[in-house]
């Protein structure tokens, strides 16, 4: 008899070892897409070695192993990233006001995560108060009142297969005792439905394809922050008038040319959204015609598509947005009966 025991003692049978063999070893390949941890989990690893020899007349034999199979377990891991570019711009007092959160599964199975908003966040200048958290029903990355869910703990946890995500926002009231420029910090966080603990912890049986559940090393809660500021823009509005009299003087006579100068300067942070001037014509006096400009540059008095006109018996003049810090001016005349 050949002395087989030199062969078997070199020969190891190793989980995902690749055996290099002229003949080839009854191995079954499963391809998966990749993911952020890996393989699938409840994915079935199979493998078998072969042992390979030259008997006493001369020809080859070969003698497979037992098969070894094993399942992937999941492994949890959660991220929370902000999607906003900044500081998400806010008022005094303001309600529903918008932070934006990207929740991604980065584990290798399918979860389930229970989300929480945290206000009570030391160094920051207010403490928003969260009314709501709305998941982002139709995948469009922007918050649709009335289409986009509400989200509620424990009845619609957002459930992520591997490498899914979700967009989630936190709707909340700023405190009407914050002023300009403060800040105020809210966090998300997304803890796993399965559970949470220090990298490594096992759950067992409760696995995504019937394996353990593995607590990978995000301890299976994600948290990022977001940050509301206030902009609390105002406007201060100035008329003045300046004369001029037939005669070359400053005295107000009729034949008189008064000319008004209106200026509209926005301050604080932030900006003013339509903002807009009307002034009628005072009693006695005639508007001059052609006489209405803006920031220097002549207005038509008719209505059409500049930001000007006079309607007969008042002019009005649109700015449209206008940011902190600028000014806008305004100036026409009228000519006293």
């Amino acid at each position: 008899m050949p002395n087989f025991g030199i062969l078997w003692s070199i020969m190891k049978v190793r989980l995902g070892a690749v055996v290099l063999m002229a003949i080839p070893a009854t191995t079954i390949v499963f391809c998966a897409p990749a993911l952020a941890t890996g393989t699938s989990a409840g994915t079935t690893i199979t493998n078998t070695a072969t042992a390979t020899y030259t008997n006493s007349v001369g020809q080859p034999v070969s003698v497979p192993s037992n098969k070894v199979d094993l399942k992937v377990d999941e492994v949890i891991n959660v991220k929370v990233a902000s999607a906003d570019p900044g500081d998400v711009s806010a008022f005094s007092g303001g309600t529903n006001q918008i932070l934006s959160f990207n929740i991604t599964n980065t584990g290798n199975g399918s979860e389930a995560f229970r989300l929480a908003p945290v206000n009570a966040i030391g160094g920051d200048a207010f403490d928003p108060s969260t009314t709501s958290i709305v998941l982002d029903t139709n995948h469009n990355g922007v918050y649709d009142a009335g289409v986009d869910t509400v989200y509620a703990a424990g009845s619609n946890d957002p459930v992520l297969a591997a490498d899914g995500s979700i967009r989630a926002f936190i709707l909340s009231t700023i405190p009407g005792t914050a002023t300009d420029g403060q800040r105020g910090q809210t966090d998300l966080t997304a803890t796993a439905v399965t559970g949470t603990g220090p990298a490594g912890t096992v759950f067992t049986g409760v696995g995504d394809g019937g394996g353990d559940a593995v607590i990978g090393t995000s301890t299976g809660v994600g948290r990022d922050k977001g940050f509301y500021i206030v902009s609390a823009a105002t406007v201060s509005f100035v008329k003045s008038a300046t004369i001029a009299d037939p005669f070359g003087g400053t005295r107000s006579v009729p034949g008189s040319v008064i000319t008004y100068t209106l200026v509209a300067t926005v301050s604080g942070s932030g900006a003013l959204s339509n903002l807009a001037v009307t002034d009628p014509i005072p009693a006695a006096t005639t508007y001059v015609v052609g006489s209405l400009t803006l920031q220097g540059a002549a207005l038509t008095d008719a209505t059409d598509s500049d930001a000007g006109e006079f309607s007969g018996t008042a002019i009005a003049a649109r700015f449209g947005g206008v940011a902190a810090g600028q000014t806008r001016t305004v100036t026409f005349k009228t000519k006293i009966n």
